[in-house]
């Protein structure tokens, strides 16, 4: 039996990229996880995630930017295909099938929610902790603690600021 805690964590992506309505559209409503060419980013799917952990699912580099819903990994890490296709913006050059150097998970559609604005988030104390509000986080996939966790579904809850 898996004793494992969830984990959980925060996934950016650029909504004209995939947003949480194409996750929401999907085929069995999932995505894989493509395109993470952050060493720490991909190490965190590679060597923390697992199936069940879950997932804020956030828009980024858009008007708005924030919480858009929330997901759940479905998927042990695998090698990302879109390292060896170079027509695609996320080839690789120096990685090869014997020695992909880029994994992703697939990534589950839960609920869509009210957007929990960037600006809501810095305004709400108990997720001041999240390291997407921290200054210089640019990583595109971040742990979030259970107590955040907890704490940004209750905001979620609530009718916006």
């Amino acid at each position: 039996m898996n004793t494992r805690p969830m984990n959980y964590w925060l996934m950016k992506s650029e909504p004209d990229e995939c947003s949480i309505d194409d996750l929401a559209a999907a085929p069995a409503q999932t995505v894989p996880w493509i395109g993470v060419r952050n060493y720490q980013a991909r190490n965190f799917m590679r060597d923390d995630m697992r199936p069940g952990d879950g997932v804020l699912f956030y828009h980024s580099s858009c008007p708005q930017p924030g919480i858009a819903g929330v997901a759940e990994v479905c998927s042990a890490a695998y090698p990302d295909a879109s390292q060896f296709d170079a027509g695609s913006p996320y080839f690789d050059a120096k990685s090869s099938p014997a020695a992909p150097r880029w994994v992703h998970v697939d990534v589950r559609f839960t609920r869509k929610t009210r957007l929990l604005s960037l600006a809501e988030m810095r305004q709400t104390a108990a997720l001041s902790t999240l390291r997407v509000l921290q200054p210089g986080s640019r990583l595109s996939i971040t742990p979030v603690s259970p107590e955040e966790w907890a704490a940004v579904l209750q905001v979620l809850a609530q009718a916006p600021r």
